[in-house]
């Protein structure tokens, strides 16, 4: 088990303590890329880094807005070091 996260070709963000990458998706669902995550407590983050085996890197260009849980309001998110508002629109859940 690692910490993975996808987004899916709709544009929901999942992450999840899994096995593969493709434990994520629900029934119907199709996915443009993941990767690892990692949480840095101190400083408020999730830091996303590296490429799904099966999905490869997500394909940020493929969507136009990325939707979080509501529980990620307010946590800086950062992709390769990056942040994530650089790549695409953030949108939360309510």
């Amino acid at each position: 088990m690692a910490q993975k996260f996808i987004v899916t070709s709709d544009g929901y963000f999942k992450m999840g303590n899994v096995t593969m990458h493709k434990d994520l998706l629900s029934v119907g669902e199709t996915c443009i890329g993941g990767g690892m995550y990692q949480w840095d407590y101190t400083a408020n983050r999730l830091l996303l880094e590296g490429k799904s085996y099966d999905y490869g890197r997500v394909k940020w260009s493929w969507i136009d807005r990325l939707i979080l849980p509501s529980s990620l309001d307010g946590v800086s998110i950062y992709y390769e070091d990056l942040p994530l508002s650089d790549f695409v629109t953030l949108v939360y859940t309510r």
